[in-house]
């Protein structure tokens, strides 16, 4: 019991970097206590306490306002940050190490008995306001964007954005890799907007870094063409004149070419 709680304490210390003692923890994080009284409430749940069980988890609720039904199976590690408006119905699986942010929805999509809400495996995160719907998988290693809805299975680390959720693939989120970087470099983060978001301020900010990019190839280019240019061409070194041998010149040319001078004059 006691090693579990030590888990459950140091995985917020891993997850959250607001954390700075296990005692500000245990008094004053809402997702901790909700995550201990549910292990409490399910125990009694398995001990067919059924009543009891709902009682807990109600208190439980209105002190935290974080709804996990006793019937819900957790792993180990499991974290909720902030944890405001969470919901995990009787039936759902969670794996270890998986984290859930604020507004989240495990939910049902029928009212019929049986297996009716998600299964979550191990290191999964689900992003705030996510609604993850129906008994389906979402397997190990997989992200769930902010807002997103999820009503389809989800395989190994994918990632899922949207409304309904739509799958990114990794080789094209790879492709854009250069976006991130120049973003990083103007300090531009945009947070939550990805290359298939359906935000059309995101796509124009997408196309804008994509043209940024281009520019860059294009000045690095020229900047090669020219120093291979400048290497090729050997500079020419122009011998200096002192000032008396100019002088004695100009005396020489007006003595052979007298009118020149009255010309000019």
């Amino acid at each position: 019991m006691f090693s579990r709680l030590r888990e459950d304490i140091n995985c917020v210390f891993d997850r959250d970097p607001a954390a700075r003692n296990a005692f500000e923890v245990l008094s004053a994080y809402p997702g901790f206590h909700a995550v201990t009284l549910h292990r409490l409430s399910h125990w009694l749940w398995s001990l067919g306490l059924r009543w009891l069980a709902r009682v807990l988890s109600n208190v439980a609720r209105f002190f935290t306002g974080i709804e996990i039904h006793p019937g819900a199976r957790i792993g180990r590690r499991f974290f909720i940050d902030h944890g405001m408006g969470v919901v995990i119905g009787e039936t759902a699986v969670i794996g270890d190490d998986c984290t859930l942010y604020h507004g989240v929805t495990l939910g049902g999509t029928s009212w019929q008995k049986g297996k009716r809400h998600p299964t979550l495996g191990n290191n999964v995160v689900v992003g705030a306001g996510a609604k993850v719907l129906g008994p389906i998988e979402i397997q190990d290693g997989a992200r769930i964007g902010s807002n997103s809805v999820v009503v389809k299975d989800v395989p190994a680390r994918t990632t899922v954005v949207g409304v309904p959720g739509r799958l990114i693939d990794p080789q094209s989120a790879e492709s854009h890799a250069h976006r991130k970087r120049i973003a990083d470099k103007m300090g531009f983060d945009a947070y939550g907007a990805t290359s298939d978001a359906p935000d059309p301020v995101a796509h124009a900010i997408n196309c804008m870094l994509d043209h940024i990019h281009v520019m860059d190839q294009r000045m690095q280019r020229m900047c090669q063409i020219l120093k291979k240019v400048s290497e090729e061409q050997e500079d020419l070194e122009i011998p200096e004149l002192e000032s008396c041998e100019i002088a004695s010149t100009a005396e020489e040319l007006l003595k052979i070419h007298p009118d020149t001078d009255e010309q000019a004059g």
